[in-house]
């Protein structure tokens, strides 16, 4: 079941600096021109960073799609505080984006 545009409207909304991507019905995160995550099936998962790790250690991990890398279910996306932490932590550990030719 694709990722509802509703959803991925909120998530956006909860935290400042977020940008999405439409692909294949579900919607790639970038945080700081980085991929941080997606919404995938109405969840949003982010990748398992130490930081992200550390701050959500009994975080659920699933599947974005079949034959996909697990990735870290945030449950709290109430929480804007709290995933604007998220995100730039996890922004912070990962490598530059590879520039496209």
């Amino acid at each position: 079941m694709p990722s509802s545009k509703e959803y991925m409207e909120f998530v956006l909304g909860q935290c400042g600096g977020l940008s999405a991507r439409a692909m294949m019905g579900e919607y790639v995160l970038y945080y700081g021109g980085k991929v941080v995550g997606g919404v995938y099936d109405d969840r949003l998962l982010v990748k398992p960073t130490r930081s992200a790790l550390a701050l959500m250690p009994n975080a659920p991990r699933e599947l974005p799609y079949e034959g996909a890398k697990e990735m870290l279910l945030v449950e709290d996306v109430e929480d804007r505080d709290f995933l604007a932490k998220l995100f730039e932590a996890t922004c912070e550990e990962l490598p530059e984006s590879k520039k496209r030719k």
